[in-house]
């Protein structure tokens, strides 16, 4: 029990950073929900249920022209596809004794931030880790959209824009410390930015969703990468911060 609430703790602690980033988006998101029509219980539901900000933006949009329900299912699904992804790479991180409803709850909340944390530490994936970062960062996410509706317009439009480049500040501030100890790690970060740059160029992809342009680079650097350069077996069984046994349920 003690290991399970430090690990809730040491959740909470890295989650802090995450929750003031995505309250500052989320806020300038809730205006787009206002002028869908939401109100702000609606806007605090909807992002406690949805934690990607292009797949409620994608959301809001749909309500905005009136679309089915079946459309708005089938947009969310694209634009959040790439979460499937993350979830499989975490599901290996944990004990294999960990119960499925763990690995299932840990998927409802992975994010992008939040599996930049989680799958940035060493051996055994201890799901109240993620519990803790869940347990700060989304009720901020939630709340900061529903305030932003409360705000409506009253903010001027430069301030919005600025209120959303805390969220790449933020991710950037994650994966630079990994990318610096591990040059195979840096490789791949850069790698997946000029791939990214490159893709946004060529016409050919204008038809796919971002998370779509996403999830395929995914597939393939980090396939190529697992390829080129696997992990050895001795560092795959390295001990967790705890080397005792954990237990999950």
């Amino acid at each position: 029990m003690n290991r399970n609430k430090n690990a809730f703790t040491n959740g909470i602690r890295d989650g802090i950073p995450i929750a003031l980033g995505y309250f500052a988006v989320a806020f300038s998101l809730g205006i787009v929900a206002k002028k869908a029509g939401l109100n702000p219980f609606q806007g605090f539901l909807s992002s406690f249920l949805n934690h990607a900000s292009a797949g409620e933006y994608a959301e809001f949009t749909v309500i905005m022209a009136n679309a089915p329900y079946i459309e708005m299912a089938f947009v969310i699904l694209i634009t959040n596809i790439r979460y499937l992804l993350m979830s499989c790479a975490l599901s290996q991180r944990f004990d294999p004794d960990t119960l499925n409803a763990h690995r299932l709850l840990v998927g409802f909340g992975i994010t992008d931030e939040i599996f930049g944390i989680s799958i940035g530490r060493t051996g055994a994936l201890n799901p109240y880790y993620n519990y803790g970062a869940m347990a700060i960062a989304l009720p901020s996410w939630s709340l900061g959209t529903a305030l932003g509706i409360v705000a409506g317009n009253i903010l001027p439009a430069s301030a919005v824009s600025a209120l959303s480049v805390a969220l790449y500040g933020m991710f950037i501030a994650i994966i630079i410390p990994v990318s610096r100890t591990n040059k195979i790690v840096g490789g791949v970060v850069i790698t997946s930015f000029l791939a990214s740059f490159a893709v946004s160029k060529i016409a050919f992809f204008d038809r796919m969703s971002d998370s779509m342009k996403i999830s395929l680079l995914t597939v393939i650097i980090a396939g190529l990468a697992a390829a080129l350069f696997p992990v050895k077996e001795e560092e795959d069984s390295k001990p967790a911060e705890v080397p005792e046994k954990e237990d999950h349920k």
